[in-house]
């Protein structure tokens, strides 16, 4: 009977263990800051100057929550599209026009403040949303022959975003970061015959947290 009766106490215990262990580890995984660094694919939207989606951008992003669920930070990003526009004829002005083909190019550099309230904090899957709001530089180029037109400008840039943070270990040092955005920037801009009035765009991010 003290057999069985010790064998029951050990079997209690580990219970005990076993359902107290995942809890104690939760509350140590909950992270209290974020960093991503990540590869950014863009797709203009309605842009009509080099809309052409690409792979060409970056995203960097960190923070800190201030609650288990709301955290604050800050971002910057670069992207440049590209479009290649083959021979034509453009009207310059009432009595003169050329004719060339041309390489298009829009560069943009969005960086500011961010606001994130994430799901399951301490889980392996952390699903959020956030929001990014701030200033955008936006270069926009044409490439002609020897020759380049540009235009610079600043405007105002926000962001909605969803993603998710995964965590390959239950320390949640490291993992892996996606995310899908929409981004709008109110950049103006004209090069020769082309205006551009605001910046339009949503994509994909792929990358690691810290």
């Amino acid at each position: 009977m003290k057999r069985v009766k010790n064998i029951w106490t050990k079997a209690v215990l580990f219970v005990a263990l076993c359902l107290a262990f995942p809890f104690g580890m939760k509350a140590q995984d909950v992270s209290d800051s974020f960093f991503h660094i990540d590869w950014q694919f863009n797709v203009p939207l309605n842009n009509k100057f080099a809309d052409v989606a690409s792979g060409w951008g970056m995203n960097f992003e960190g923070g800190y929550y201030f609650t288990e669920h709301f955290g604050v930070g800050a971002f910057i990003a670069y992207h440049t599209n590209n479009e290649y526009i083959s021979m034509r004829t453009i009207q310059m002005t009432d009595h003169s026009a050329v004719t060339m083909d041309q390489q298009h190019s829009v560069f943009q550099l969005p960086f500011g403040a961010s606001l994130r309230y994430r799901f399951i904090p301490g889980n392996m899957f952390e699903p959020y949303v956030a929001l990014k709001l701030g200033a955008e530089y936006a270069r926009m180029s044409s490439y002609y022959n020897v020759y380049k037109s540009k235009d610079d400008d600043w405007g105002f840039t926000t962001s909605p975003e969803v993603g998710m943070t995964i965590y390959p270990t239950s320390n949640h040092n490291f993992g892996f970061h996606v995310a899908l955005y929409y981004s709008y920037a109110t950049n103006k801009s004209k090069v020769l015959t082309y205006k551009v009035d605001g910046l339009n765009n949503f994509g994909f991010r792929l990358g690691v947290t810290f």
